[in-house]
């Protein structure tokens, strides 16, 4: 059997990347709540944020190393499988990636020192400043990579000439068509992500009798952002999808699971997909639905999947269903976010046991809705590497072999097996201690500055707290 280098250096790429992004989009919402618990210590002084500050940056001490050894492979790939990828995009991918790193990894390098050993050690406001700036460094840090992924869903300011990508205009390259709608939509997904997160794992105390006062303070604070942060989100999506309709139509037919191109299409619900077949099978869907969303008028076309080449088009049934999965998670966060903030209103979500449950089961749900949507986003894009212009066959080494791939995905998914079986491990653990087990107003020992995974401050073998009691 011929083994093909281009199919096993995509499978390869999105293993990884599925792996490394479910940790950077937890990192920048928890950053963020992170500062937002330090600048509530910083104002009023209250032991309760300081306890939950310091307990949450355990957590994203383990979670942003991960993130930063689980990335660094990317960038070896670029050479090692999309080499004349990587040599046509370098006027502008190159540049591009090099501002995160003297803008992002930078900052965050100098304060995140500061932020997990400076406690105590540095006066407050500085100590505050540093978790300020260790949040706004992971924002800049997605601002280049969403930039450099968008230019290849919609490329602009650039034109190829004999095999090469020359900038033609900085700011629309960078700023190009789908940028602020795919930012903004990441951005809330982070928030989301963290915000169930903290919310779930406060749930899990609150049913186990455990930190009491600081699990009703983090749930508390956390279901009002998300009924603010849910919401908007549903509102940002539909903007994301109306931009992708006018710059990516056959990812727009391949997510709604049009093939003819029609006029009052149809929204799915359910669908079998076949492209053998070219065409669906069980539909189940709301009449008018999809040319409602997508051009605001009952009427209004659709372009179906048929329109372009058997060879351009994505491949639907894995496009059709993550779209799904995606939608269907956003709309259960939207009804426990109005849930958990109506009880908290009423004062009857602390004793809610069901609630608190549904709370605590929601743990995983962000992180599938965060890669199904990046499925839809990178397999509606294929077999394309940048929209339009420059196909996969085009990009991949020219001395990759089909063996060569495989034995290096085998290898990437032993390693990354280890690497995440031990960080669930340790942060499960973290868990497991609990905020009540955080000492404040004293310095914290043993840590180094050299190894940040050092601030989580637990040993594997540390014993479990039992419960307190409410």
């Amino acid at each position: 059997m011929e083994l093909d280098p281009v199919f096993l250096s995509r499978l390869q790429f999105g293993f990884v990347v599925s792996f490394h992004a479910i940790f950077p989009v937890f990192t920048i919402g928890l950053a963020s709540y992170i500062a937002t618990l330090e600048a509530l210590l910083y104002r009023t002084g209250n032991p309760v944020y300081e306890r939950l500050a310091k307990f949450w940056t355990q957590v994203f001490a383990v979670v942003f190393g991960m993130g930063v050894v689980s990335g660094i492979v990317m960038s070896f790939q670029f050479g090692t499988n999309w080499s004349d990828f990587s040599y046509a995009s370098a006027n502008f991918l190159g540049p591009i990636l090099s501002y995160e790193v003297i803008t992002a990894f930078f900052l965050e390098a100098v304060f995140l020192g500061i932020l997990l050993f400076g406690r105590n050690k540095v006066p407050r406001g500085t100590h505050l400043f540093a978790a300020c700036m260790v949040a706004i460094g992971t924002f800049i840090s997605s601002f280049w990579i969403l930039s450099a992924n968008s230019w290849m869903q919609t490329p602009a300011g650039t034109e190829l000439r004999d095999g090469v990508f020359f900038v033609t205009s900085w700011m629309e390259a960078i700023f190009n068509p789908s940028f602020w709608p795919r930012f903004f939509h990441m951005a809330l997904a982070s928030f989301l992500t963290a915000g169930f997160v903290v919310a779930g794992v406060s749930a899990w105390y609150l049913l186990r009798d455990r930190a009491v006062v600081e699990s009703r303070k983090a749930l508390g604070m956390t279901v009002v952002l998300l009924a603010i942060v849910a919401p908007a989100q549903l509102v940002v999506g539909d903007i994301h999808g109306l931009n992708t309709f006018e710059h990516q139509p056959e990812k727009v037919a391949a997510m709604e699971g049009v093939w003819e191109t029609q006029e009052g299409a149809p929204l799915l619900l359910f669908a079998i997909p076949s492209m053998e077949q070219e065409r669906n099978f069980l539909e189940i869907g709301i009449p008018y639905g999809a040319s409602l969303i997508l051009t605001h008028s009952l009427d209004g076309e659709v372009q179906g999947l048929k329109d372009w080449a058997a060879e351009d088009r994505p491949n639907m049934p894995i496009v059709f269903w993550a779209f799904r999965i995606m939608v269907g998670i956003g709309m259960l966060m939207i009804l426990m976010a109005f849930v958990g903030a109506w009880k908290r209103w009423r004062g009857t979500l602390w004793e809610s046991n069901a609630t608190l449950r549904v709370f605590s089961w929601m743990i995983p749900l962000p992180f599938i809705a965060v890669l199904s949507g990046w499925f839809v986003t990178e397999v509606g894009r294929q077999p394309w590497v940048v929209h339009g212009i420059m196909r996969l066959e085009d990009a991949v080494s020219p001395s990759l072999t089909g063996g060569m791939a495989l034995f290096t995905l085998i290898g990437y998914i032993t390693v990354y097996a280890v690497v995440f079986t031990a960080g669930v491990y340790y942060v499960t653990r973290l868990i497991r201690k609990g905020p009540e087990a955080i000492e404040v107003e004293t310095p914290a020992t043993g840590g180094h500055p050299k190894r940040p995974m050092s601030a989580a401050g637990s040993a594997f073998d540390d014993e479990m707290p039992q419960p307190s009691g409410r």
